[in-house]
């Protein structure tokens, strides 16, 4: 479990082919300065398990789903990447709550700029689109963000926005970010459930009588 606060940016310093994925090492000095092995780190949004460890660096694998799904593909090395130890029970929750498994990646439609902010505008996978709304959470490429506007439901494609404050430009990789980019997104746990609880419910419009007339069953 995690916040999308992010502790600090590392870099990918290696790829290796690992059966039909890969190993990851990401040098991170901060996050494995308490890390054992077996404890999980979020590597822009993907939760990943520190098999290898060293002075300032970590070994991961990564399955080939999650290549599939995220930016962390075979051409990673050298890419600078959000780190985020996984939440401490007796810490704040000052994001929000982010598991780490993400939906799929976002493309980068447009970049705004503000005087001492930034607005991205970013592609949704079609199957997401009915998670994110308005001053809603998202995770994107492990940061906690506020939604600021969505696309309307017809949008072709589905899109979002987020404003990014002058700490997070200087703290998480977003601030590098341009059009034509593709970034890591997780929607919120709360909206993926809802989802799912509505695809039992032949119809969710109409309550249940004992609820609305006082009956019993």
């Amino acid at each position: 479990m995690f916040t999308g606060i992010i502790e600090e940016t590392g870099r990918i310093t290696a790829v290796a082919p690992s059966g039909d994925g890969v190993r990851l090492t990401v040098q991170a000095p901060l996050a494995v300065t308490d890390a054992a092995h077996g404890d999980s780190i979020a590597v822009s949004g993907v939760c990943l398990t520190v098999v290898d460890q060293g002075e300032d660096w970590f070994t991961a694998d990564v399955m080939r789903q999650t290549l599939d799904m995220s930016t962390l593909d075979a051409d990673a090395a050298g890419r600078r990447v959000n780190i985020e130890r996984a939440l401490r029970a007796d810490a704040r929750l000052g994001g929000h709550i982010v598991q780490g498994h993400i939906d799929g990646t976002g493309e980068v439609l447009q970049v705004r700029p503000g005087d001492r902010w930034r607005v991205l505008r970013v592609a949704l996978p079609g199957d997401c689109a009915d998670l994110v709304v308005d001053k809603g959470s998202i995770a994107v490429d492990g940061v906690s963000l506020t939604v600021s506007a969505v696309s309307a439901a017809t949008a072709a494609p589905a899109w979002f926005e987020v404003s990014l404050i002058p700490e997070t430009l200087v703290a998480t990789t977003l601030g590098e970010r341009a059009p034509g980019d593709h970034v890591n997104l997780e929607t919120d746990i709360l909206a993926r459930h809802v989802r799912r609880l509505r695809a039992f419910t032949p119809d969710a419009a109409d309550p249940a009588p004992s609820l609305i007339e006082g009956g019993s069953r």
